[in-house]
């Protein structure tokens, strides 16, 4: 399956070809609706958020907002997917984590793309406190937390694409981040 994708080119799909959309759709569908088993949805609320992060795959690449992948295609569509499955669990009034729900911290830049005014006034307090002793941790911190939880990220694909050398090391520093995380939300 990655092997075949790793040949595909953004420039590649941009020629539109059906048979391309088609492998790439096919490939991942049953391996995404394993991944998002974990999040509890029904079957038909997992085949439509694949099906909606494969229609804006399929936007983001036809409409240029895509210029090369720096990541696997898998990888890149299964990050679409969980935001999507994060955004259906907020609204189901759901989270990822019993204490909080980490799905609420967006990078800074698709907030500002996103042009979003966040008022402090209609947060919750768990995500004010979240916001706030979010922001206190290491940059890297940050970065681990922020690929693993929001963007959707597998350990093996935050050792792709960062500086961590093992499964071992990324599985320990997500583990202090969280522990240093909960305690200074504990502490409030």
């Amino acid at each position: 399956m990655h092997r075949v994708q790793e040949n595909i080119t953004v420039e590649d799909l941009k020629k539109g070809s059906e048979l391309l959309f088609k492998r790439v759709y096919e490939d991942n569908r049953n391996h995404f609706i394993n991944f998002a088993k974990k999040y509890h949805l029904s079957q038909e609320d997992t085949i439509d958020v694949y099906q909606d992060a494969y229609i804006i795959f399929y936007n983001n690449v036809m409409q240029g907002k895509v210029e090369e992948f720096t990541s696997s295609i898998t990888t890149y569509l299964f990050s679409i997917g969980k935001y999507l499955i994060f955004d259906k669990m907020k609204k189901n009034k759901k989270t990822i984590n019993p204490d909080f729900d980490l799905s609420l911290i967006r990078e800074k830049e698709e907030l500002e793309d996103m042009n979003l005014d966040l008022d402090q006034e209609a947060l919750t307090t768990e995500q004010v406190l979240l916001k706030k002793h979010f922001a206190t941790l290491g940059k890297k911190c940050q970065e681990l937390l922020t690929l693993f939880y929001y963007r959707g990220f597998t350990i093996k694909d935050i050792i792709e694409t960062s500086e961590y050398t093992s499964e071992n090391v990324v599985k320990s520093a997500k583990s202090r981040c969280m522990k240093t995380l909960k305690e200074r939300i504990n502490s409030n």
